[in-house]
């Protein structure tokens, strides 16, 4: 059964946009210091296995909020993959491409599972993110931590219950000290306990 992971890039301080993001700015003020280093997604090193770990998922699970904040990827998020929007309307224009709109977290899950195959599933959005948790539903997660304290913005796990979800840590790479430190950043990949 393909997996559900969440690949989501942080500051330290737990958040993934700047303030105040919106369609205009999607990673809010500051915020697109986060992916700097996706500048070295096509060298050798841990940034480099990483993107190619992302470019091979088969299936996306995305938030709406997240989706249309990044201009809906202009149909396409990678290699013609099913993208899976999870929403609580389903919006009146038809969705471009291999999208497709699901109000129902586990249907959005069961789908985005079958889509995959033999693949994982990548999963992009707080919002997503925290429903897949309380759900069940999300197997990994797949952090980008970034040393850099944004201080404001969207944090990653704002809206969870106040229940203990345990973690086991399966992986941590980190890239070299480069001359450009924006680069730097800590790939952590844990594993959700099962009760």
């Amino acid at each position: 059964m393909a997996l559900i992971r969440l690949y989501m890039t942080i500051s330290l301080d737990g958040y993934v946009t700047g303030p105040r993001d919106g369609p205009d700015t999607p990673m809010g003020i500051g915020g697109f210091r986060l992916f700097n280093w996706l500048d070295r997604r096509n060298a050798p090193g841990p940034s480099g296995q990483v993107y190619i770990e992302v470019l091979a998922t088969r299936a996306v699970i995305a938030g709406r909020r997240t989706y249309e904040h990044a201009d809906r990827w202009q149909g396409d998020h990678h290699d013609g993959v099913p993208v899976f929007v999870l929403t609580h309307d389903v919006p009146d224009d038809p969705p471009p491409g291999s999208v497709r709109y699901v109000t129902d977290v586990r249907e959005c899950a069961a789908r985005a599972r079958a889509a995959a195959g033999d693949g994982d599933v990548m999963v992009h959005g707080a919002g997503a993110a925290q429903a897949l948790l309380r759900a069940g539903q999300l197997d990994e997660l797949e952090l980008h931590v970034v040393p850099v304290l944004l201080g404001q913005g969207r944090r990653l796990f704002d809206d969870l219950p106040a229940e203990h979800i345990e973690l086991d840590l399966v992986r941590r790479l980190t890239t070299p000290q480069v001359e450009d430190l924006t680069q730097h950043v800590t790939h952590l990949r844990y594993r959700i306990r099962r009760p």
